[in-house]
């Protein structure tokens, strides 16, 4: 699987637990962390294990598994390793404090297919940026 299919592949998963403000940012010209950085928010621990959760369940569906998960058990910041595609699954008040987006000015968000990006505009839960 490509890295652009593992990272929508992982976007459709997040929306499916309704993760919101969610971002994908290509990486690649940047860094060799990773080619994508998926970038995401829940409302609550819980809520944010449920996302990387069934991010992890639909990749295993995908034979794509993350070198390493961090956070899970606090679940503030859980971040997923697939290699080319880093999932960043945050509660707000952790995302609003580390601006992650920001951190990666020069990175370029990609532009979803419609039927994601309109689950995405339904999912918002303020401004963000």
């Amino acid at each position: 699987m490509d890295s652009l299919n593992k990272v929508l592949a992982a976007v459709e998963a997040a929306l499916e637990k309704k993760a919101y403000n969610l971002i994908v940012v290509e990486v690649e010209h940047l860094s060799s962390i990773a080619d994508y950085f998926l970038i995401t928010t829940g409302r609550s621990d819980v809520h944010v294990q449920a996302i990387a959760r069934g991010i992890e369940e639909r990749m295993d569906l995908e034979n794509a598994h993350p070198l390493s998960k961090e956070g899970l058990n606090r679940a503030h910041w859980v971040v997923l390793d697939y290699d080319d595609v880093v999932v960043h699954v945050f509660l707000e008040p952790t995302r609003e404090f580390y601006r992650l987006e920001r951190t990666w000015t020069d990175a370029r968000e990609v532009l979803l297919p419609e039927r994601l990006r309109a689950q995405v505009r339904g999912l918002q839960l303020k401004a963000s940026g």
